[in-house]
């Protein structure tokens, strides 16, 4: 299992549209993908789960994958987001 952390900078953190970007990455790896904010914690392939976390600009995430591709999900979710979902803000 791996973990990465991450900071949400984009403006309006997890809300409808980078959940539904970041629900699609996740979904494209074999890997169990979790999302770890505050005491939550999150299927990262269930956009329900992803927003009901409520993480906002400036939160830190516990990213977790599992499995043969875990690695390569884990950076390309870590681009997502520190490209802030493709938002110029």
């Amino acid at each position: 299992m791996l973990q990465r952390t991450v900071q949400l900078t984009n403006k309006l953190g997890l809300h409808a549209r980078a959940s539904m970007h970041l629900m699609d990455l996740a979904c494209r790896f074999g890997s169990d993908i979790w999302i770890h904010y505050e005491n939550k914690r999150a299927d990262a392939k269930n956009i329900l789960d992803v927003m009901v976390l409520g993480a906002t600009l400036g939160s830190t995430l516990i990213l977790e994958a599992d499995g043969e591709d875990a690695e390569a999900a884990l950076e390309a979710l870590l681009t997502l987001i520190n490209d802030r979902f493709g938002e110029s803000e």
